[in-house]
């Protein structure tokens, strides 16, 4: 599986120059990301092992560029129940075949389900009327609820509340005896994982056909939750003055990998991005090494619930106190209108320096703070006292968990400064 991607890579350094290498950023940042987000890849999650063909690629690259293991060999391995969908993932309305991820997405928790089913088809408005809601759902056994949202509106905040309770409670209750729910939407079709399978498939539709006159539905989905094996990667450079502190920097390299066998979420800006950063900031310490030694730490299963995160803190390959500061590197790939700083308001003085870098350098079009916001992998280590930040980049594309998030797409547009402000800045440590 590996020989595509080392071809890959060896095509990468012949054709790179030495001097842009360990000079500029862009480059090789996007050469990262076209590697991590090609189709080749799987997008990075547990079909046909792609998040482990990117962990090689990670392992190799800190090979590479000489960072040191921090235990015998740069990989943490655990493992981790998974529901993917390895196999079929059809969907037909009206003899119509709809395509995956650009029309449909099935629930990440979704069982196995194959075979042509009626349908009960009611609008969302209908769940606040309990008594009506009991009628038309008298002969839903073995059938498909097809439950529109396109045109509700409720009143008030408590009303839409207690209109998607309902309908939580009829897309997963098991005692409800629909054999699976279809939700007609308008809104933008993003997709995630799971490590559990419920007891029927929910499948969320975004359309405008009104399917008024819709009798049957033809699904097909196979589906699979078994346990995978994950791999959390840690190099470090040693530090010139104090080899014993330690700066650390992270970025998930995993994603949502497919739905069937051709429906490909390539996570380019989440998080083949902040990989890019994380690899580039290596390639400029490993010719000039701080104070401070710098662990590089790509971390897996972000997307399944900071779980990466949280094993390498339950299991620590550096005393947590040892570390002086962590930055965590999630939605890189943009940048049109600067970066926002997670923690800004906890940690202001390290913010206050950030800012002032940025301003005095004139690297970014605005360094802007927000407070604790526990998502993404930096939570974790916050959680267990270590300082941190999550920086994220702001503007540009909206592709987010969703099939067109691509490299081809994705601008990059302040990586090169990007880089240099976070060179420049943990420099300051």
């Amino acid at each position: 599986k590996m020989s595509k991607l080392f071809l890959i890579l060896a095509f990468l350094y012949l054709f790179i120059p030495d001097e842009e290498i360990y000079g500029q950023h862009m480059d090789y940042g996007r050469s990262v990301v076209g590697i991590l987000a090609s189709d080749s890849l799987k997008g990075r999650g547990y079909v046909d092992e792609g998040h482990l063909m990117a962990a090689d690629f990670i392992a190799h690259e800190f090979e590479a560029l000489g960072l040191l293991p921090l235990k015998r060999k740069y990989r943490q391995t655990f493992k981790q129940a998974i529901n993917t969908f390895p196999d079929s993932v059809k969907l037909m309305l009206d003899n119509t075949l709809l395509t995956p991820g650009k029309d449909y997405l099935v629930e990440p928790f979704s069982p196995s389900l194959e075979g042509a089913f009626p349908i009960v088809k009611i609008n969302k408005s209908l769940l606040l009327e309990t008594e009506q809601l009991r009628a038309a759902l008298q002969n839903i056994e073995g059938k498909v609820l097809v439950i529109d949202e396109r045109n509700f509106a409720a009143e008030n905040k408590a009303l839409e509340e207690k209109a998607e309770e309902t309908m939580n409670v009829l897309k997963y209750n098991p005692q409800i005896p629909n054999v699976a729910t279809l939700v007609l939407t308008k809104k933008k079709l993003t997709w995630h994982i799971a490590d559990m399978q419920a007891a029927k498939p929910v499948i969320t539709i975004k359309s405008d056909k009104n399917y008024n006159d819709l009798q049957e539905v033809k699904i097909d989905i196979n589906a699979s939750l078994s346990t995978h094996k994950l791999e959390n990667l840690a190099g470090y450079i040693k530090g010139r003055v104090k080899p014993d502190s330690f700066l650390v920097l992270t970025a998930h390299y995993d994603h949502l990998g497919m739905m069937g066998k051709e429906t490909i979420f390539n996570g380019a800006n989440d998080n083949s991005s902040g990989v890019a950063m994380l690899l580039s900031l290596a390639r400029h310490f490993a010719v000039n090494p701080p104070e401070y030694s710098v662990v590089f730490l790509a971390l897996a299963a972000e997307e399944l619930g900071l779980v990466g995160a949280k094993q390498f803190v339950d299991h620590p390959q550096v005393e947590l106190s040892k570390i002086k500061f962590l930055l965590n590197f999630d939605l890189a790939g943009t940048g049109d209108e600067g970066i926002m700083v997670v923690n800004a308001t906890v940690f202001k003085e390290q913010f206050s320096r950030l800012e002032k870098l940025n301003r005095e350098g004139h690297y970014l079009e605005a360094v802007k703070k927000r407070g604790e916001a526990c998502i993404s992998d930096h939570c974790i280590f916050y959680q267990a006292g270590v300082p941190s930040f999550y920086i994220y980049t702001l503007g540009g594309i909206s592709a987010y968990h969703d099939i067109y998030d691509r490299p081809e797409t994705l601008p990059l547009t302040e990586f090169e400064d990007y880089a240099r402000l976070m060179i420049e800045f943990l420099e300051g440590f």
